[in-house]
């Protein structure tokens, strides 16, 4: 046997040929081949690992942070929308509002004056509802609802039931389903029953 042939033997008896077969199993090397069998560092594999686990932590760290980034800016810009449209709806009315301040107040009647005045405010009362906003305007004889109402005061009314709004003293607003500020009211409660005088006259 010649001295390749039995360093390629024991090569496979040992570690088996082309990097690991074992030596009961053809490899399809010709006798008179020899193979080098390449051992890989297993610290250095380790090594590779940790740094490509950093790198896509790094990445997804920097994806994290420009998300948050951009949904930071959505926000700024969307608040931005909403006040920029909220003060194209009010411009109208401060157009009337300049409009009115124009005229020569002396060449006009008390009438002419308050209908300026009403004209003003239906131009801002539209632009309130353009914007979600309604108004909270109990009647007299209606149920007292605390979720719109606020009692400021209470006293008997001989025509209104107790419990019931007897007046409105300032009108509320909501803006969807949400209460801004509800109408403050007067409630009706039930009156004092005075007792009969059963003193008797001494005579």
């Amino acid at each position: 046997m010649s001295k390749d042939k039995k360093q390629h033997d024991e090569s496979q008896e040992q570690t088996g040929c082309c990097g690991g077969a074992k030596a009961e199993q053809s490899c399809g090397c010709s006798e008179s081949e020899m193979h080098e069998v390449t051992v890989e560092d297993p610290i250095a594999e380790l090594e590779a690992k940790l740094a490509d686990a950093e790198a896509r932590a790094l990445r997804s760290l920097a994806d994290f942070q420009n998300f948050q980034k951009r949904a930071a800016n959505n926000e700024i810009e969307a608040r931005r929308q909403g006040i920029a449209g909220t003060i194209n709806s009010l411009l109208p009315v401060m157009d009337n509002f300049d409009l009115a301040l124009g005229q020569d107040v002396s060449k006009m009647s008390a009438e002419q004056l308050l209908g300026g005045v009403e004209m003003v405010r239906a131009e801002f009362e539209r632009a309130l509802g353009n914007q979600g906003v309604s108004s909270i305007k109990p009647s007299r004889g209606d149920e007292f609802n605390p979720d719109l109402h606020e009692a400021v005061s209470q006293h008997p009314d001989p025509e209104i039931e107790p419990g019931r709004i007897v007046d409105a003293f300032q009108t509320g607003y909501k803006l969807g389903d949400r209460v801004l500020r509800p109408a403050k009211v007067v409630i009706s409660i039930e009156a004092k029953v005075q007792p009969e005088d059963s003193g008797q006259d001494d005579g």
